[in-house]
C-alpha cells in the first residue's frame, strides 16, 4: 500500500501527492512509489497533476544517502534522473502545481513538466548543488536547458540562484503563480483543460517539439551513468 505517494483519478486527471511528512525527498522508497503511481496514470490514460504536501514540493535526493555513497546512492541518483527525463517524454500532459519549496532533484522535477503552477509564498525554487558542492549532473543540465531563459540557465545552474515563486516565472521554472488557497483549484483546471486535448496529436507534438532536448537528456544520462559509476565505485 502507498504511503509516500497518494493516487487519484478525477475527471482524466490523475493527481499524484508526494508527502514523506518532511522535505519530499527523492529517496528509493519515494522514487519506486512515484514510477508505480506514473505506470498507473499511463494506464488510466489521464492527465497527470504532481504536487507535494503545504509548504514543500521536494527538497531534492536523500542526502544522508548520496554521502554514504556506494551502489544505493548510485542507483537513488540514477532512478531520479530517469524519472526526470519520463516526465518530459510522458505521452500525456504533465502539471505540477509547486506548493512550497523546490530545490535540486525537485526543481529539476518541476522543470520536466509541461505546465507549472506554483503558490505564493516565502519559497525557493532552485539547484542549489554547486552551493553545497556538488557538480550538475548532465542530465539534469539539459532538462535546464530545455526550459529556462538563457541568462537565468547560467545563473540557475552555475551561481545557484533561488528563486521566489515570482521571480521563477522570469527564469522559466514556473509560468503561473497564485495565492496558495487557489493553488488546488488553478492546477486542477489547467490538468482538466489539458486532458480534453487529442492525446495522440499532443504526444507526437511534445515528442517532435522536444526531440533535441531529449536526445540530449538521454545522451546525457548515458555520461551521467559512466560518470557516477567512477565516483561510486562499489561491489554489485
Amino acid at each position: 500500500m502507498s504511503t509516500l505517494v497518494t493516487y487519484s483519478l478525477n475527471a482524466g486527471v490523475a493527481t499524484l501527492t508526494l508527502d514523506d511528512g518532511k522535505a519530499n525527498v527523492m529517496s528509493p522508497a519515494m522514487l519506486a512509489e512515484l514510477n508505480a503511481a506514473l505506470d498507473q496514470v499511463e494506464k488510466d490514460n489521464a492527465a497527470l497533476l504532481l504536487t507535494g504536501r503545504k509548504g514543500m514540493f521536494s527538497g531534492g535526493f536523500d542526502l544522508k544517502m548520496l554521502a554514504v555513497g556506494g551502489v544505493a546512492a548510485y542507483d537513488m541518483l540514477m532512478t531520479g534522473f530517469r524519472t526526470a527525463e519520463r516526465l518530459l517524454a510522458f505521452p500525456a500532459p504533465v502539471v505540477v502545481a509547486c506548493n512550497g519549496h523546490a530545490l535540486a532533484m525537485g526543481v529539476f522535477l518541476v522543470a520536466s513538466a509541461d505546465y507549472v503552477i506554483a503558490a505564493e509564498g516565502p519559497y525557493k525554487i532552485g539547484a542549489n548543488e554547486v552551493a553545497i558542492g556538488l557538480s550538475m549532473p548532465k542530465t539534469v543540465t539539459e532538462i535546464c536547458r530545455s526550459r529556462l531563459v538563457p541568462a537565468h540557465f547560467n545563473r540557475a545552474l552555475i551561481q545557484s540562484e533561488i528563486y521566489t515563486p515570482a521571480d521563477a516565472i522570469a527564469a522559466g521554472f514556473v509560468d503561473r503563480v497564485v495565492p496558495e488557497a487557489d493553488l488546488a483549484r488553478e492546477s486542477q483546471a489547467v490538468a482538466a483543460r489539458l486532458a480534453k486535448l487529442n492525446r495522440h496529436a499532443y504526444a507526437a507534438t511534445k515528442h517532435r517539439v522536444r526531440d533535441p532536448a531529449l536526445k540530449a537528456v538521454r545522451a546525457g544520462l548515458e555520461t551521467d551513468e559512466k560518470q557516477l559509476r567512477l565516483f561510486m565505485p562499489a561491489q554489485r
